[in-house]
């Protein structure tokens, strides 16, 4: 019935699925890579938020408004045209400008995670610690960090969801991802819906599943609560 609606969905499938699959590839990449270093830049930038010294937690909370405050749109085209021109011994790919400011926009958002997850522990804990003799540096390593991962990462789950539907902008830049295959396809068969279809159903299965495996960890995290 599906097929009546779209004639051509089957061939496109049929000659192009390499290409789908391979796009897949390159969003799953560049989704693990922005989710990994921009969990550590934004690990660093919740811990400079709370550093009591002012110069250092005014540079990560202007970091993160800017950052939050624009478009990601805009982020990319920055860091597409600007890190070559700063940069040009370093010969960077359009992939590794694009991931660069992938990994920038979302240390942001999960600097404000790590934030959260840091404060929701019970100030009890530090002030145990701190009896204890444990200075500022160990408690919050052995002590509040340890807490803080069970609030955390179920959080930085959702965010590499979301990464994965962001990473459809790349596509401006032509890097490989999903959408600059779907304009790949849509140029070369002169079709716009059954590409569409393609992509976006392969959109909903990574982030169904992810979801889904996400939803798996709380409910172990929570048993062990």
């Amino acid at each position: 019935m599906f097929t009546n609606f779209f004639p051509n969905l089957g061939r496109v499938l049929e000659k192009y699925w390499g290409l789908f699959i391979q796009g897949a590839g390159y969003t799953l990449l560049l989704s693990f890579i922005t989710v990994l270093f921009g969990t550590i830049l934004g690990s660093i930038l919740a811990l400079m938020r709370r550093s009591r010294n002012k110069p250092v937690s005014g540079f990560a909370t202007g970091y993160v408004e800017v950052i939050r405050g624009t478009p990601l749109l805009l982020q990319l085209y920055l860091f597409y045209f600007m890190l070559p021109e700063l940069l040009p011994m370093l010969n960077l790919s359009k992939f590794a400008c694009v991931a660069i400011a992938l990994v920038i926009n979302s240390s942001a958002y999960v600097c404000e995670i790590v934030r959260a997850g840091i404060q929701a522990v019970d100030y009890g804990q530090t002030e145990a610690a701190r009896t204890l003799g444990l200075n500022g540096r160990q408690t919050m390593l052995r002590i509040v960090m340890p807490q803080a991962v069970k609030n955390i990462l179920p959080a930085l789950g959702n965010e590499f969801v979301t990464v994965i539907k962001e990473t459809s902008l790349a596509s401006t830049f032509f890097v490989g991802d999903l959408m600059t295959q779907y304009s790949t396809v849509r140029g070369s068969m002169y079709l716009v819906i059954e590409p569409l279809i393609v992509v976006g159903a392969i959109y909903f299965i990574l982030t169904f599943s992810l979801s889904k495996a996400i939803n798996a960890f709380e409910r172990r995290l929570k048993v062990s609560d």
